[in-house]
C-alpha cells in the first residue's frame, strides 16, 4: 500500500463546529498532517459531544494555543513558517484581528495559502451565517418542501458540508498553482452556485423556481418521491430509454418522450402512482434495478449505514463513516480525534 496522496502536506486548521473542521478531516484522510490549532477552551464542538467532535476531527494533531496574545500569534507563526496551509473559518473581523490572513502571514512563509470560510467573504461583514441562516437567505429553504406546506430544512448540515468540500478545492488548486495566496470561501456563494440550474432558467428564462411535490424535478418527468404498497421509491427517469424500461415493467402504456411526459406531467405522475401501488418500495426497487432504471426505496440512515458496512471505520473508541475519496493502492488510517492540546499547548491567559 502507498501512502496518502496528500502525505508531506502540512496544513494549519483555525477553526470550530463544522465547515472548517471537515475540509481538513477530509484532507488528513487523504494523507496531510493536519494540526488543529484550539483556543484555551478548545474548539465549540468538544461541547457539542464526543462522537460529534470525532466525526469531524478524525486524524488531527491538536495544539492548544491563546491566539488573543502575542506569543500564542507568534508560536502560530513558527508552525506557519513549515506549513503548505492554513484554514480558518471564523468571522472576518476576527480573522483581521488575529492576522489569519494571507497578508499577515505572508511574513512568516510567502508560499502559504491561506483560506478563509466565512458567511458571506472576508470583505462581508461579520452577520451571521450559520448553515440554516444561510439556507434561508439563498433560497436554498424556500425550495424544499411540500408546495401547500411551509418552507423546510435538509435533516443536516447542508451548507456547511459543501462549503468544507469547496474549502478543500480551493486550498488544494492553490497549492498546486505553486504560489502562496488567498482563498475565499463564503457560505452565500457556495449555495448559490449549488442551485446552479435553478438561477440559470431564471436568469436567461425568466423562470421562478417553486417547490413542487414529493421533491419532484424541474425538469424530469417522473423524477420524485411516489407512496407505494408499503414506503416510498425515489425514482428518477432522465431519459426516454429509462422511461421505456420502466414503462414496460409497470404497465404503462405511452408517453414515450421527454417533451411530452412534462407537457403531460400530472397525467404521467398519475399513472405511475397507480402503477406504483401495485408492490412495495423494495420489491420495485429489486425489479427496477436490474433494468437499469434509476430508482430507491427511501430508507432510513441506520437501515444505510447496515446496508453498508464497508462505510463504517473505526477510529479508536469512535465507530465513523469512512472517508468518500477512494485512492487506489492507498488504504486510509483511521486514528482518534486529538485531546485538547495534545501536541503541544501555549496558553498566556490562565495557565
Amino acid at each position: 500500500m502507498t501512502a496518502g496522496p496528500l502525505a508531506g502536506l502540512r496544513v494549519l486548521e483555525v477553526g470550530h463546529i463544522l465547515a472548517g473542521p471537515f475540509a481538513t478531516m477530509l484532507l488528513a484522510d487523504l494523507g496531510a498532517e493536519v494540526t488543529k490549532v484550539e483556543p484555551p477552551g478548545g474548539d465549540l464542538s468538544r461541547q457539542v459531544g464526543d462522537a460529534y467532535f470525532a466525526s469531524i476531527n478524525r486524524n488531527k494533531r491538536s495544539i492548544c494555543l491563546d491566539l488573543g496574545s502575542e506569543q500564542g500569534r507568534a508560536e502560530l507563526g513558527k508552525l506557519a513558517a513549515d506549513a503548505h496551509a492554513l484554514l480558518v473559518n471564523l468571522k472576518p473581523s476576527v480573522i483581521r484581528r488575529l492576522g489569519l490572513t494571507y497578508d499577515s502571514m505572508r511574513r512568516f512563509n510567502e508560499r502559504i495559502v491561506c483560506v478563509a470560510v466565512t458567511g458571506y467573504g472576508l470583505d462581508g461583514g461579520d452577520d451571521p451565517a450559520f448553515d440554516y441562516v444561510i439556507q434561508a437567505a439563498t433560497g436554498v429553504a424556500a425550495l424544499t418542501g411540500d408546495p401547500e406546506g411551509p418552507p423546510t430544512l435538509p435533516g443536516y448540515s447542508s451548507v456547511d458540508n459543501s462549503a468544507a468540500l469547496t474549502a478543500a478545492l480551493g486550498l488544494l488548486a492553490q497549492i498546486v498553482s505553486g504560489r502562496g495566496g488567498q482563498v475565499d470561501v463564503a457560505l452565500r456563494d457556495v449555495m448559490l452556485a449549488q442551485l446552479n440550474y435553478r438561477a440559470a432558467a431564471y436568469l436567461n428564462d425568466g423562470v421562478e423556481p417553486r417547490r413542487m411535490p414529493n421533491g419532484a424535478h424541474s425538469y424530469y418527468v417522473p423524477a420524485q418521491l411516489f407512496p407505494t404498497a408499503e414506503g416510498h421509491l425515489a425514482l428518477f427517469v432522465t431519459h426516454d430509454g429509462f422511461w421505456k424500461s420502466f414503462a414496460a415493467e409497470a404497465g404503462i402504456d405511452g408517453f414515450p418522450t421527454m417533451a411530452e411526459r412534462a407537457a403531460r406531467r400530472e397525467e404521467v405522475l398519475a399513472a405511475v402512482t397507480r402503477a406504483l401501488a401495485a408492490d412495495t418500495a423494495r420489491g420495485w426497487e429489486v425489479r427496477l434495478r436490474p433494468l437499469g432504471v434509476p430508482a430507491a426505496a427511501v430508507r432510513t440512515l441506520p437501515e444505510a449505514l447496515d446496508a453498508t458496512p464497508e462505510m463504517v471505520v473505526r477510529a479508536g473508541d469512535f465507530r465513523l463513516v469512512a472517508g468518500p475519496v477512494r485512492i487506489a493502492g492507498h488504504e486510509p488510517e483511521y486514528r482518534p480525534p486529538p485531546r485538547l492540546g495534545e501536541h503541544g499547548s501555549l496558553v498566556v491567559d490562565g495557565d
